[in-house]
């Protein structure tokens, strides 16, 4: 009998252990939630941040609350989400640059993408459109992605393109292509995108890698779409073949926004977090709205993590080879 007893009350005692051990899994989150942002409100990262937040905050019953902490290119929120308690309570939602790019660039950086962060998911991924300007003459008869390359051929180091600034990946989409196709043009660097984009419709420069703002462009007939960046051919365009089917294969350059933790954030909070993104991103709601910023595209966190050193080897060769150098 008293065998008997010592083994219940072990038993007993190994169960209370359990649920204890399990109770603040279970209750996470028990306090609100924040969702660093390393750039201004009203930009795609903190616009699909915002978005997936309130779904968060829905879904987990606590605030998810984004915090702005806009400068050098996202490297001083991530920064702040390296240096966080890996309790849950600290998310960094940044762009493709801060993660595969600034490493590269910049030789002030204070943390390192791939040992200070988990990753989570993309939740959006946006391609980049190859355009001309028809009304251009120098460009009228430029259809094709061989017919930009064959122009440049013909004149090596004389044709100008235009970029957002030095080392964003409009100006590393077009080195890529540039290396690929074994072309050399002259780099006009804009500052931000749509300064680039306002140069190609004032004849200025011959070519951009234009955001998604290009596409209203492309439809008016204002722009001419050559080819898109992305693996897969972009929906609203889908007559526009990307650069890969355009005769370079393996070419594929996007800019995405996603979601990391502090790396030790236990396995099971970080579940929880992927798992409610996901259902975020597939909510018709949360989906329509995320749309405006790009295609929805999730991934899981191998998957993710398998993407980011992909991207960051790839375009580390890309800035060693055009000698890029930050601004």
């Amino acid at each position: 009998m008293q065998r008997t007893a010592r083994v219940l009350a072990v038993i007993a005692g190994l169960c209370a252990l359990v649920l204890a051990t399990e109770a603040p899994a279970q209750k996470y989150p028990s306090r609100p939630v924040k969702i660093m942002v390393g750039f201004s409100a009203g930009g795609p990262v903190d616009v699909v941040a915002r978005i997936v937040g309130d779904r968060l905050s829905n879904k987990l019953g606590q605030p998810f609350v984004v915090e702005n902490r806009a400068g050098a290119n996202g490297m001083i929120a991530a920064e702040g989400v390296a240096r966080a308690d890996a309790d849950g309570y600290t998310i960094l939602a940044c762009n493709s640059s801060t993660i595969t790019l600034n490493k590269t660039l910049f030789k002030d950086i204070r943390y390192d993408p791939q040992a200070d962060f988990a990753p989570l998911t993309t939740v959006v991924s946006a391609p980049l459109v190859l355009v001309v300007n028809p009304e251009n003459p120098k460009t009228a008869n430029v259809k094709t992605v061989a017919d930009l390359v064959a122009a440049a051929k013909a004149a090596p180091g004389a044709l100008a393109y235009g970029s957002g600034g030095n080392g964003n990946l409009a100006h590393l989409a077009m080195e890529l292509l540039s290396q690929k196709a074994g072309i050399k043009m002259i780099h006009v660097p804009y500052r931000g995108g749509s300064a680039a984009e306002v140069g190609v419709l004032a004849q200025e420069v011959l070519a951009v890698f234009d955001p998604l703002s290009a596409v209203p462009l492309v439809k008016a007939g204002k722009l001419r779409a050559l080819a898109v960046s992305s693996a897969e051919r972009l929906p609203a365009l889908p007559d526009v073949p990307t650069v890969a089917e355009a005769g370079y294969p393996g070419f594929d350059i996007s800019f995405w926004v996603g979601f990391f933790m502090p790396k030790a954030t236990p396995a099971p909070i970080l579940e929880t977090l992927h798992r409610e993104i996901l259902a975020a991103a597939k909510d018709p709601t949360a989906q329509e709205k995320l749309g405006s910023q790009g295609v929805v595209s999730v991934l899981s966190q191998t998957e993710y993590a398998a993407k980011i050193a992909k991207e960051t080897k790839e375009l580390a060769e890309v800035v060693t080879a055009a000698n890029i150098k930050a601004e």
